[in-house]
């Protein structure tokens, strides 16, 4: 499994985390990252991130897209992962691994995507293939004319499994299940809650079954702006027969919408952890440097920027 330092760290500072798609039967087209992906804003060409456990460097076209990045482990070990596009969809994904500053064909990986059009929406062909142009596994994505995900098939040499992805709405709550060859492995309800401020909050409830019963629960609030404010983490109790609490995390912002503080609740254990920036302009523009309390670690980040040019009065 590849290691992403700073993905792992994004984790923590609730911004979505890297795809390695094409290993679950629930794997969507590949996410296309944009500078809004990592606190980034303005016209960012690189930013170079260094942690006290590793480097990273994303690189980004003009229009904000993430094409390059390296993770780097030490000078002669790191990967190297290239996003392509073709009329703004992502069109290859290509994972190359060095090690003693040689090419490892053996673990490099290439994702190549193909849209075609059907009666009902759209279709997406994902071929993953090792660059020894070893063939490793296919997904068909099937989307319909609202771009809702509505079937995934999977092609390798084990066999071929089919996932119906089906979609109901009732009093305002919308619950999407993803059923494998005939049998329940997820659902997904998402709602609208009022707190007694009136405030909107936006929860979403993930089931998780195996062998058809259930297993584990995840449940995310956000706010209407998509800023995670806890995340609660079940498993099935069959004794019981009900779900119980594994993990709470509760996360709080300041003004900018930056992530301050991160308190974790276990049952036996809580931990608090705060987070100081420093910014590249004053108290605002980019963070170039995070500070993690209790811990003492941190992060830091190079930014560079692409030059605009200068406005010509007439």
């Amino acid at each position: 499994m590849i290691k992403f330092y700073y993905f792992k760290m994004l984790r923590i500072i609730m911004l979505p985390v890297f795809l390695c798609l094409g290993f679950s039967s629930f794997a969507q087209k590949a996410k296309i990252f944009t500078t809004a992906d990592f606190d980034l804003i303005g016209d960012v060409k690189t930013c170079l991130v260094t942690t006290d456990y590793g480097k990273e460097e994303f690189y980004f076209n003009k229009d904000g897209l993430l094409t390059k990045l390296i993770t780097r482990y030490s000078d002669s070990d790191y990967d190297v992962t290239y996003y392509k596009f073709i009329n703004g969809e992502i069109s290859q994904k290509r994972v190359e691994n060095y090690r003693d500053g040689l090419f490892d064909k053996n673990t490099s990986i290439a994702n190549i995507y193909t849209l075609d059009s059907i009666d009902s929406g759209i279709k997406i062909t994902e071929k993953i293939l090792s660059y020894n142009k070893e063939f490793l596994d296919q997904y068909e994505y099937t989307y319909n004319e609202d771009n809702q995900l509505t079937a995934i098939k999977r092609n390798n040499d084990a066999g071929i499994e089919s996932t119906v992805v089906d979609y109901k709405k009732l009093d305002g709550e919308t619950t999407t299940t993803y059923i494998l060859d005939e049998e329940l492995k997820k659902s997904v309800r998402e709602s609208e809650l009022k707190s007694k401020l009136n405030t909107v909050r936006k929860v979403k409830l993930t089931k998780e079954y195996l062998e058809g019963k259930l297993d584990k629960a995840l449940e995310e609030v956000f706010t209407t702006e998509g800023k995670l404010l806890s995340e609660n983490k079940f498993v099935y109790d069959t004794v019981a027969k009900s779900f119980v609490s594994k993990e709470l995390k509760i996360y709080k912002y300041n003004e900018l919408g930056m992530l301050i503080s991160l308190k974790t609740k276990r049952a036996n254990s809580e931990r608090l952890k705060n987070f100081i920036y420093q910014y590249d302009n004053g108290e605002t523009g980019n963070w170039i440097k995070q500070i993690i309390t209790p811990d003492n670690t941190y992060i830091t980040r190079k930014i560079t920027y692409y030059e605009t040019a200068p406005v010509v009065e007439e």
